[in-house]
């Protein structure tokens, strides 16, 4: 194992380098190894700020790495089985605006579900872009949206013969998958790239009996959350090319937005944590599947609670599903998912991922002990018992997640127009001139250049009732909504 190249950790090293030869700070940042604040210091640790240090030519530059950054670079695109692979410090919202914007320019077209999350969104805004969008299945009585269809897919590719690029998520939030394979080979065969949001799919890189990675299906780009569960630190992440893209663009493109003062602290620990992945992520991944499956099977022993798994693939709108996703129906209890989400924060000290309508997920990773599991079911057992009540009969089957849009103009074009406030309430069929969403996941209700419909009211009038909490109106009590003029 020793000969091993993943066992490098070229940053990390050179960063306990440059702490170790005590070298004596004249550059930013300004708190001088944590001399300059000792209260942060004392917050963040010793160790931390000692770390924190600026771009210098033994620690290279992320905007043009030449040294150990580009080292660390290298050795990541190797563990994912990448082209090339690049470090993001701006979180994977960067590294999809990094896709869209080298793929697609004003006026391109671009193939996508409308449930997407809001980077996708803002992408287009910058891109000027056209989106066409592909209305994914949907299952009523879970209430969220599925995967692609490969035949509707195939349809919306012939029909837009012109269009540059497709762009999926996979896995969904809730660890639905599509026949990624399939649809690459579909959107090749017309000359179109396929760009990836691959946020909570770091996993499929590493693991055994996952689905398909998105590399591995021969996309050619694709956005990772090493933070979610590659285990680095929030808003650390990776953009991976496949072979078709083009690096020495895309880098160009990066360097458009990233920040030209990247955090070594988020810096070493994508490094640190691909050198785990590499080498402990097929044990660390089959552990997460023990215990999610451990997990979903004692919720669905207790009654009310439907902890969703692989009996929904049906080749189609559920090619595939990730089991390390416990996502947990709620209705026949009585709450919508955001209720069991706040009673478990608020009266059982237990913080999940997110809850929506009628779902709730519990994000199970590398760190998760079965004990933990252990507490997290006898909650939710307790909860059943103490919260549990009969569904309204006007609300027995409440709204679904997903809302078809109604396209007006462009995102960027709707973004940069004249527009003016109205009530949320009296906007129905104002074309809306921002997002609206519920925050987590991040995907938009209303965008950019759609008409506000009754069906996208009603469904933020019963999260907000729910207490789902809805953003990204310039009103930040989202009581009114930009509208063209």
């Amino acid at each position: 194992m020793n000969n091993n190249p993943q066992n490098l950790t070229p940053i990390a090293t050179a960063l306990e380098r440059m702490r170790t030869n005590r070298i004596v700070p004249f550059d930013v940042p300004g708190h001088k190894r944590g001399r300059g604040n000792h209260r942060l210091a004392e917050f963040l640790g010793e160790r931390a700020m000692e770390l924190d240090v600026n771009s210098m030519l033994p620690l290279d530059f992320l905007g043009n790495p030449v040294g150990v950054i580009k080292e660390a670079e290298e050795l990541a695109a190797d563990a994912f089985g990448a082209d090339a692979a690049f470090f993001m410090v701006g979180g994977t919202t960067s590294s999809v605006q990094a896709m869209i914007l080298s793929a697609v320019k004003r006026g391109d077209k671009i193939l996508m579900p409308r449930n997407v999350h809001k980077s996708a969104l803002t992408s287009l805004i910058l891109s000027g872009a056209e989106p066409v969008y592909i209305d994914p299945s949907t299952d009523s009585n879970l209430g969220i949206s599925l995967g692609m269809k490969t035949c509707d897919v195939k349809s919306a590719i012939n029909a837009n013969t012109d269009a540059k690029a497709i762009f999926l998520n996979n896995p969904t939030y809730y660890g639905i998958c599509s026949d990624l394979k399939s649809i690459v080979d579909l959107a090749h065969a017309h000359d179109m790239l396929v760009l990836v949001d691959e946020a909570h799919g770091t996993h499929f890189y590493f693991g055994d009996n996952l689905p398909i990675s998105a590399i591995s299906a021969g996309a050619d780009m694709a956005a990772v959350s090493m933070h979610k569960s590659g285990g680095s630190l929030t808003q650390s992440s990776l953009l991976l090319m496949g072979k078709g893209a083009k690096p020495a663009y895309v880098r160009q493109i990066i360097n458009l937005t990233q920040t030209t003062s990247a955090s070594y602290l988020l810096l070493a620990s994508l490094d640190i944590s691909r050198r785990n992945l590499a080498l402990n992520g097929r044990e660390a991944f089959a552990k997460v599947l023990n215990l999610t499956g451990y997990a979903r099977d004692e919720i669905n022993q207790m009654g009310g609670y439907y902890a969703f798994g692989r009996e929904l693939c049906n080749g189609s709108s559920v090619f595939d599903f990730d089991a390390t996703k416990l996502s947990v129906n709620s209705l026949k209890t009585g709450l919508a998912g955001i209720e069991v989400y706040d009673i478990l924060r608020d009266e059982y000290e237990i913080q999940i991922e997110f809850g929506d309508i009628g779902n709730f997920l519990a994000y199970i990773s590398l760190g998760d002990a079965k004990k933990d599991i252990e507490r997290l079911c006898s909650s939710l057992k307790d909860i059943l018992r103490t919260h549990s009540r009969t569904a309204s009969p006007d609300r027995a089957t409440p709204p679904n997640e997903y809302i078809h849009p109604q396209i007006v103009t462009t995102p960027q074009e709707a973004f940069f127009s004249e527009k003016k406030a109205v009530s949320l309430a009296d906007s129905l069929g104002e074309i809306s001139g921002e997002s609206v969403m519920c925050y987590p996941p991040g995907i938009p209700v209303l965008a950019p250049g759609e008409r506000i419909t009754k069906d996208a009211l009603e469904y933020l009038t019963y999260a907000e009732e729910k207490g789902c909490s809805i953003s990204g109106t310039e009103d930040p009590a989202v009581k009114q909504i930009l509208v063209l003029r």
